[in-house]
């Protein structure tokens, strides 16, 4: 593996310093843990496609896409109001 320099603003390398350090480990680190855990668009809709398929076989649940983006509206406002919470 080859290492790769990426630049930021001084004000996110120090906020990613602080955050790593937070946790014990290196900017590095938690860079790639970003990168290995975040789902690309693709990879959330295939995620998305394999749920529904598989509520549909084992639950006999057929959830429309309405009812998808319902859904995601109200998980965002769950996480949203418990953001403002530990604000």
């Amino acid at each position: 593996m080859s290492d790769a320099m990426i630049r930021v603003p001084a004000e996110v390398r120090d906020r990613l310093a602080v955050i790593a350090e937070s946790r014990g480990t290196s900017i590095r680190s938690l860079v790639q843990e970003f990168a290995e855990s975040t789902l690309t668009d693709e990879e959330r809709r295939e995620r998305a496609e394999r749920t529904r398929a598989y509520l549909a076989e084992h639950f006999a649940v057929e959830v429309t896409d309405e009812e998808s983006a319902a859904i995601g509206r109200k998980v965002r406002e769950v996480f949203a109001r418990q953001q403002e919470k530990a604000a």
